[in-house]
């Protein structure tokens, strides 16, 4: 194959690749065939292929996800694409940018692997969109650059180690499969390019932490490598040296020589939390209720969900002006439905508490938002489906940022409620069986 022509053939057309797109073709089949193996692609869900340009990997994917999803911004190329696969129903080509495509509608698929040639030149802002939690993706590989590659995967004694390796390793597992050759490429890129792997990292294999404060942190931290921390880091809780003193580091400590897990301890100690995590406690008292809904004694939470006993909760959907109703990703830490999707805000009403005044409560704890009240939507009563709990669904209006409690919630997005139908319907496993009671009373309202 000659691999020094400009112009490619795709179907009858010759196409030159676009230096404006940073489009370099890969031309080697069995590279090509080895890549698409690594995502495992057969009678997955669905594979979703990122810039799939004359469909050097697409080859190698038709026929073995059951449905195949290829993202190609180039106009010439897309058409191209669809015009060769149209007949398989199994494949749909969109013409769209990646850096800006909605992952939303593919939480359905339950899992969702992706997989690219990315462009130098966009590679950065496509990872950004791919990784940044939350995400419904469960593996990806790519190539990229290779230097951009080391730094992805890069560990604390290895000299690519920086911002972006912490950026990404604290939600990602990031391992460099092959280095690869610019001559596998038409036109030859100038430097090599490396194939990197991305799985999500196990809940519960590092404490939790604010991500958004962890983000901040860390750019400041790497903002100018060569000052010690305590010249570029906010005044933490107790002075500079007592964080050092629990970290274990030199006062003199500098950004790359502290790993991953001491970045956390750091971000957690700016956060105020000093203590190990311990989840939810099970000596909370809650009331305990009859069949009427009629409070009858108080008792732990640790007796009232080991033993059934009815109780008292209440649900809140916060909406934005777009009408998209924000769902909440439980933590691990939760002793019912751990990391499964929620309403935006839940909770047991205290001892003596109001519904109304415990969806208030609820969506400053654990959304950081302050609301002067809530409107109650619908009663729901007490089943196994809700956890033998009596519900009032509540409602309540932002659109601004959420600054949600790490402890109770791992992650939280903005969703249509088209987006929430074809999910609960296509994968009803994925939510807490109270949302399911709450999402069917506000269809219903």
């Amino acid at each position: 194959m000659n691999t020094h022509s400009r112009s490619r053939r795709i179907g009858s057309t010759h196409v030159t690749p676009k230096k404006s797109l940073g489009q370099n073709f890969l031309v080697d089949a069995e590279l090509s065939r080895w890549i698409t193996d690594q995502i495992q692609p057969d009678d997955a869900p669905v594979i979703v292929e990122i810039g799939p340009g004359l469909g050097a990997l697409t080859e190698h994917l038709v026929g073995r996800p059951r449905e195949l999803i290829l993202i190609e911004k180039d106009t010439r190329l897309a058409s191209s694409l669809l015009e060769r696969f149209s007949a398989d129903g199994a494949i749909s080509v969109r013409n769209e940018d990646a850096s800006d495509m909605d992952l939303r509608s593919l939480y359905r698929y339950g899992d969702v692997r992706v997989v690219g040639n990315l462009p130098y030149s966009m590679g950065g802002e496509i990872l950004k969109r791919v990784l940044t939690a939350p995400t419904p993706v469960t593996c990806a590989v790519f190539m990229l650059q290779k230097e951009v590659c080391n730094r992805l995967c890069a560990r604390q004694e290895d000299d690519a180690y920086g911002g972006l390796s912490l950026l990404v390793q604290k939600d990602w597992d990031v391992d460099l499969l092959m280095i690869v050759p610019p001559e596998v490429f038409n036109p030859k890129p100038k430097v090599d390019s490396a194939i990197v792997r991305f799985t999500p990292r196990k809940p519960g294999t590092l404490p939790v932490f604010d991500r958004a404060v962890f983000d901040r942190l860390v750019k400041v931290g790497f903002s100018q490598r060569r000052k010690q921390m305590k010249n570029l880091m906010p005044e933490p809780p107790g002075g500079w040296a007592a964080l050092v003193e629990h970290l274990g580091v030199p006062v003199s400590v500098r950004a790359e020589e502290l790993t991953l897990a001491k970045w956390v301890d750091l971000t957690r100690w700016y956060e105020g939390r000093k203590e190990q995590d311990r989840g939810q406690g099970a000596t909370e008292l809650f009331d305990v209720v009859n069949e009427q809904n009629e409070v009858t004694g108080q008792k732990p939470r640790g007796e009232v969900h080991a033993e059934g006993l009815r109780h008292r909760a209440v649900h809140v959907f916060v909406v934005n002006k777009r009408r998209q109703v924000y769902l909440q990703k439980r933590s691990h830490l939760k002793d019912v439905h751990p990391l499964t999707w929620d309403s935006s805000a839940s909770g047991h009403l205290d001892v003596g508490e109001s519904y109304a005044d415990c969806a208030v409560r609820e969506v400053r704890e654990e959304l950081g938002i302050e609301v002067p009240a809530t409107q109650k939507v619908a009663d729901i009563p007490a089943t196994e489906r809700t956890g033998m709990e009596f519900v009032e669904l509540h409602t309540a209006e932002h659109g601004g940022p959420m600054r949600y409690a790490p402890d109770e919630i791992e992650c939280g997005e903005w969703f249509s409620p088209e987006q929430i139908d074809e999910w609960v319907s296509a994968r009803p496993e994925d939510f807490a069986t109270g949302f399911l009671e709450c999402w069917k009373a506000w269809k219903s309202r």
